[in-house]
């Protein structure tokens, strides 16, 4: 494997970068991503793990036995007509990398490289897991179930972040992000004409009152200073103008960052759900999904990954959201640390103009590189 200067490894992961960028591929459809990343691992003399998965890549790094570390990047798209205007624009119409997973990949395999590049110093092994799916369908519970997790002690990863520098890095020892949940109510009534209301069941009356009704468990139910989020985001019912329908349906999101919160949330729902209902003479139907539960960094980890890492960047304390990422699965199992890295940018991910200024990938591989040895090192010590 040739080496590579800093400038000609920064091209080459921009050149990479660019690539994934614009040829995007959705959950559990990453096939063209998940072969060329197998391309520049075996061309780099990384061995590739066996898996089960139609999608993703998994591979190690390391000579020594000993702990092993696990780095870990997503790889899945978006449903999202790019609207950002960079010249390296998706060439897929209605898909993009409007989360900036491209940079992730990038970033993941230039820690590969380096680390590579010195594996004799390694004290143990380093896996990495490009995991599909993080957009939907558990990815992470995917690589889990795959045994890719089986054997490692710690993992950690990073998401770029709009609104901070390039480069730098976001920590926070403890919750550092939200849970998911999600469900679907369908409200069931009895249809009738639109002048003669009384020879039915309203549906959509039944649905307005539920939506209010909802917003009081977190304004009545959870403590202010908990916190929590419940957000219904799509709503449907009929489909003229002087028909009462038999059903109208709507569905959304709770986030929390604590788990009694989440429970209370979860418990008091049916209950408001299924009493509104029955006021307005319907029937309700709830799928209620359990999703990711919270980011938890390890502290011990945590505080060794912000010494090493404020070596060769700024770093700052992060300020925990609601927002979800399935890192929060492999850190039920093992020990984690997963941060923010600075884009550059200043738009919202998931949106058709979000960017991701190049300029992060070199981090991102130092990010990697770096806090593998010194994990590594603290990790066989600690033994």
């Amino acid at each position: 494997m040739a080496k590579l200067t800093d400038s000609q490894l920064e091209s080459v992961l921009i050149k990479y970068r660019h690539h994934f960028h614009e040829y995007p591929e959705l959950a559990d459809n990453e096939f063209k991503t998940t072969e060329k990343i197998k391309e520049i691992l075996t061309r780099w003399n990384i061995k590739i793990l066996s898996t089960h998965l139609k999608t993703g890549v998994f591979a190690e790094i390391g000579l020594k036995d000993g702990p092993t570390l696990g780095l870990r990047a997503d790889i899945d798209a978006l449903p999202i007509q790019e609207e950002s205007g960079v010249p390296f624009h998706s060439k897929v119409p209605g898909k993009m990398h409007a989360c900036g997973h491209d940079t992730h990949i990038a970033s993941l395999l230039g820690g590969a490289y380096l680390i590579k590049q010195r594996e004799a110093e390694l004290p143990g092994k380093v896996r990495l897991l490009f995991q599909p799916s993080e957009e939907a369908n558990e990815g992470a519970l995917q690589v889990i179930n795959d045994g890719q997790l089986d054997g490692v002690d710690a993992i950690i990863g990073f998401h770029n972040t709009p609104n901070q520098p390039i480069g730098r890095v976001g920590l926070k020892p403890g919750i550092a992000s939200g849970a998911i949940d999600k469900f679907k109510v369908t409200l069931t009534g009895i249809g009738a004409h639109a002048s003669a209301p009384q020879n039915g069941r309203d549906p959509i009356v039944a649905l307005g009152a539920e939506i209010g009704a909802l917003q009081s468990i977190i304004s009545r139910n959870i403590n202010a200073l908990s916190g929590g989020v419940l957000s219904i985001t799509h709503v449907t019912a009929g489909n003229t103008w002087n028909i009462l329908p038999e059903t109208a349906f709507f569905e959304g999101t709770v986030r929390t960052a604590n788990k009694e919160v989440r429970e209370t949330i979860k418990k008091r729902f049916p209950q408001i759900v299924d009493a509104t209902a029955k006021a307005y003479g319907v029937t309700a139907d709830i799928d209620w999904y359990t999703g990711d539960p919270s980011v938890v960094n390890d502290p011990g980890l945590t505080a060794i990954v912000r010494d090493e890492t404020s070596k060769f960047t700024d770093t700052y304390e992060l300020t925990p959201g609601l927002g979800s990422d399935d890192f929060a699965c492999f850190q039920e199992h093992v020990p984690g640390v997963y941060v923010d890295i600075g884009n550059g940018g200043h738009v919202s991910v998931h949106n058709p103009r979000f960017t991701a200024d190049d300029g992060l990938l070199i981090y991102g591989a130092r990010f990697f590189e770096r806090n593998s040895f010194r994990l590594l090192h603290e990790l066989s010590n600690s033994k």
